[in-house]
């Protein structure tokens, strides 16, 4: 069993990984699954509340269930299900992760057969599955008495226009700054409470030890950067029906954000080294960068992969745009959603509420996976705010996350086609970063790249 500060296993990195790339679907494959109507097979009606009498009879009937999950030693959550419901046995079935998880199954998908009744899915991967009708709303199925059980802005990101509860919320990764310390007890410099503040310490300390930046922007983070858009207040997408989508990834605030990074990429005062490599990891343990930008996952991740700092890192919110107003945007976390193909509507409604929502079972994702909760119980759990994390001076790291938790919009959207906003991004800003470039300029080709592809796949395309 892995606990706070434990080594991350190879499978948990590669899952740290997998947030880096916010791997989806394509969405030309996807529109073409469009065709399928309800994705063929199969499905349940979405429309009508089930009984309970129903459900009761549905769990005692004997029936086998598959879940896709790329989760790692999941068997002991599963475990207390089928002890719940003995009639009901789950198979686990890793079929990858990233692109070729959704590949696969939207490969099944479309095929009509093959699909698994459950799978793991990514909150931003849920638009390019709802645009195929190939999620099963779980809302007449009760799923909707738990929306007071998980943080707010986790129900706005599985929860359709109209009521629809496309899947249940697993874990998440509100936004925080990681930093040395000691680094900055030597310098002089204070947690920065603002990103002007951040600014002016970046150049201070660079000034004082070119060797060191005060963080490392990799023009290969594309996650990092659309949770900088959710913090900054930005809206570059949303998407109504199946055909029209805004795009407005270089607006106001998206350009101010491109200036305030690129400017300091240009003036060579924080690294733009890609993440997690081994340069990477090297860097974090030489004291290379005394600042992190991540997620709530990346206290465990950084515990296990910068072992020589132990002890002199801590945690703080995100510097601000207005400090009057805290604000943080959310890098990783998943769901379980449901397939509509599913010949077992009911029992794999109960199986993915009942994943994430049980308290044994969602203390097992933080415990022994490590992951950061979507559940609020958890989050004002004291065994849980109150543990001192040595690795970070004894700080209360995961209270620290769990405010900040409480800053995320519930308002920020995904495309349905979120691989070929990655891949622009990359090619675009991502590259302008690495280069030095113009970042602003960069943002523009992206807006006309992205704009393009949409249209060229059949979307109605809204721009400002």
């Amino acid at each position: 069993m892995r606990r706070s500060n434990s080594t991350p296993s190879q499978s948990q990195m590669s899952r740290r990984l997998l947030l880096t790339t916010a791997g989806a679907v394509s969405l030309g494959a996807a529109l073409s699954a469009c065709g399928g109507g309800d994705g063929g097979g199969t499905s349940a009606s979405s429309a009508k509340p089930v009984s309970q009498a129903d459900i009761d009879a549905a769990m005692k009937k004997p029936t086998e269930l598959t879940f896709w999950t790329w989760v790692p030693d999941i068997d002991q959550e599963v475990a207390l299900f089928e002890k719940k419901y003995p009639a009901i046995k789950v198979k686990v079935v890793n079929a990858g992760q990233g692109v070729q998880h959704y590949t696969k199954l939207r490969t099944a998908i479309k095929a009509g057969s093959g699909a698994p009744d459950v799978a793991q899915m990514e909150y931003q991967a849920i638009p390019t599955f709802t645009i195929t009708d190939s999620l099963l709303d779980l809302n007449p199925f009760g799923a909707g008495k738990l929306k007071d059980t998980f943080v707010d802005w986790t129900w706005g990101q599985v929860s359709g226009p109209k009521g629809e509860i496309w899947a249940i919320p697993q874990d998440t990764g509100p936004m925080g700054m990681l930093y040395r310390a000691d680094i900055f007890e030597k310098h002089g410099i204070e947690p920065p409470k603002t990103w002007d503040d951040f600014a002016a310490a970046a150049r201070k300390l660079h000034k004082a030890d070119p060797e060191i930046y005060l963080t490392n922007l990799a023009g290969n983070e594309a996650a990092a950067w659309h949770g900088l858009l959710w913090q900054a207040g930005a809206k570059p997408y949303a998407t109504s029906g199946k055909g029209n989508v805004s795009i407005d990834v270089d607006d106001t605030i998206s350009k101010k954000l491109a200036a305030y990074w690129g400017g300091l990429a240009q003036e060579g005062v924080i690294g733009v080294e890609p993440d997690f490599t081994d340069a990477w990891f090297s860097a974090l343990n030489k004291g290379k960068y005394a600042t992190w930008i991540t997620a709530a996952w990346g206290p465990v991740f950084l515990a296990g992969s910068a072992k020589s700092t132990a002890g002199k890192w801590r945690a703080a919110p995100l510097p601000q745009w207005d400090a009057s107003k805290p604000s943080s945007g959310n890098w990783g976390g998943s769901t379980s959603a449901v397939i509509k193909q599913t010949k077992n509507p009911i029992a794999a409604a109960v199986f993915a509420q009942f994943l994430n929502s049980d308290p044994a079972s969602a203390k097992l994702f933080n415990t022994k996976q490590s992951f950061f909760p979507a559940t609020k119980p958890l989050l004002e759990d004291p065994s849980f705010t109150g543990a001192a994390a040595s690795f970070y001076g004894g700080q209360k790291v995961n209270q620290a996350f769990a405010d900040i938790g409480k800053t995320v919009s519930p308002d920020f959207q995904w495309p349905p086609f979120l691989d070929q906003a990655v891949t622009d991004w990359t090619e675009t800003v991502g590259t302008a970063l690495t280069r030095k470039k113009d970042a602003v300029a960069a943002l523009d080709a992206w807006q006309s790249r992205l704009t393009t592809y949409a249209k060229a796949q059949g979307f109605t395309v809204k721009t400002p």
